[in-house]
């Protein structure tokens, strides 16, 4: 077995090193890990078998539809009227520019499910207004690269739904209720940075907007806001399947960019599918590559191995969740969410129960651990778009980063050690 660990890593780490892509390193480790156990023919089918078993969910079929909701709503004109109503709201404090950037994100990617596409929609409109009223460019890149992840724990977000295949016994259901108030803590820490920087640079609000505007800005808005209420409240209410929601919540973002923003034309839809099935395409081989490791992870007993490690290192709950938590950071900064999902909860939850945490508990902790790992060098691909979108270069926002991570950090250990900061709001509407 340690012969099997040692191949499955140095295998693993020395393709990702070369810049092969993340599904083909997974595959590549499972397959010659395999090798080592059993023939080259039952090795070989083996891998094809979980690839095509793994994909075989019907949670899974969620994905591709959120994602093609998603294409839906960056293209339809959602960015402009989430910012138009942030900045109503807020827009006037100190620093306003700032807050409105971390509000739309959150919202944005509510509803589109994508932190990337919350970069990149939310930034081209928010990053040339703050450069114009004075703002640090490398700081306002550095707010719409963490905000938007947050969008990765307000529902609806595929990550939850790849937990939720991952642990097994964690509903999509109770996975998006309890990622509401950890997202929304950890947008308030973020607008608490931006506060005391903008005491520190003077930066100054914008002008008040009369009430009537914002009454005309929160009715533009009404209709995008309206999909999360469609989405959750129906899932909430029983009326549909998170994978039924996501499917009229394609219905819904089709309606609202062609025949109510009108921003979206007929001819514009096959360029959308087309690249709904190209995102769909890799995050499905990421998935079901993951799969086969998971199976061959539990083949050689690793799981188990690393649980009776970690527990006879230690007893103590805290310091267990600790080292937990330190390793997902660190392996946040150099692989994607999905498979470090797929890949590190089969691992680490075995630890957690035994521990006496709950498995939705950790499905957070875990989500909002590679939500920092997705914007953090070297590998993190919202920091890449968020750079992109703001022409600077990573070395350039470190600085303004550094407070940004902190904030995350400590949401991150108050949802380590308050499970009620989870937990209370599925378990108040019966999750």
């Amino acid at each position: 077995m340690t012969s099997a660990i040692l191949i499955l890593v140095a295998v693993f780490v020395l393709l990702l090193l070369s810049n092969v892509p993340i599904s083909v390193c997974i595959g590549m480790a499972t397959v010659l890990t395999m090798l080592m156990s059993m023939p080259p023919e039952p090795a070989v089918t083996q891998v094809a078998q979980k690839i095509a078993t793994g994909l075989d969910s019907f949670a899974l079929l969620a994905i591709p539809f959120f994602i093609l909701s998603g294409q839906l709503m960056g293209r339809g004109g959602i960015a402009r009227r989430l910012i138009n109503l942030a900045k109503a709201l807020i827009g006037m404090l100190p620093g306003g520019l700032a807050y409105v950037n971390i509000v739309a994100c959150m919202l944005f990617g509510a509803i589109s499910g994508s932190a990337v596409a919350a970069t990149s929609a939310i930034g081209s409109f928010m990053i040339p207004e703050m450069n114009k009223a004075g703002y640090d460019k490398n700081f306002s890149a550095a707010v719409n690269a963490t905000s938007s992840t947050t969008g990765l724990l307000i529902p609806p977000s595929n990550i939850l739904i790849v937990y939720s295949l991952a642990s097994g016994s964690v509903s999509v259901a109770a996975l998006f209720i309890a990622g509401y108030l950890p997202g929304v803590l950890t947008g308030l820490l973020l607008i608490s940075v931006c506060a005391i920087a903008a005491m520190v640079n003077n930066y100054r609000g914008g002008e008040k907007v009369p009430f009537l505007e914002i009454v005309k800005r929160t009715g533009d808005a009404f209709l995008s806001l309206l999909l999360i209420v469609i989405v959750i409240g129906g899932i909430v209410a029983g009326f549909f399947t998170a994978t039924e929601a996501a499917a009229i919540a394609v219905l819904y973002s089709l309606f609202l960019a062609v025949v109510v923003y009108r921003e979206v034309k007929i001819k514009d839809l096959p360029e959308i599918l087309i690249q709904t099935v190209i995102t769909n395409a890799v995050v499905m081989l990421l998935i079901g590559t993951s799969m086969a490791l998971s199976w061959i992870l539990a083949y050689e007993n690793i799981p188990q191995t690393i649980s009776a490690a970690l527990i006879g290192m230690t007893g103590n709950k805290i310091i267990i969740l600790l080292i937990i938590n330190i390793i997902l950071l660190f392996v946040g900064t150099f692989m994607d969410a999905t498979p470090a999902v797929l890949i590190f909860t089969p691992i680490f939850l075995p630890v957690v129960i035994e521990l006496g945490l709950d498995p939705l508990h950790f499905g957070i902790l875990m989500i909002l651990n590679l939500c920092i790992g997705i914007c953090t060098p070297p590998v993190g691909a919202v920091l890449f778009v968020g750079c992109s979108v703001a022409d600077t270069k990573i070395t350039h926002i470190i600085k303004w980063l550094l407070p940004f991570f902190a904030a995350m950090i400590v949401s991150l250990m108050l949802v380590t050690y308050i499970p009620e900061i989870t937990l209370w709001l599925p378990r108040l509407l019966g999750f």
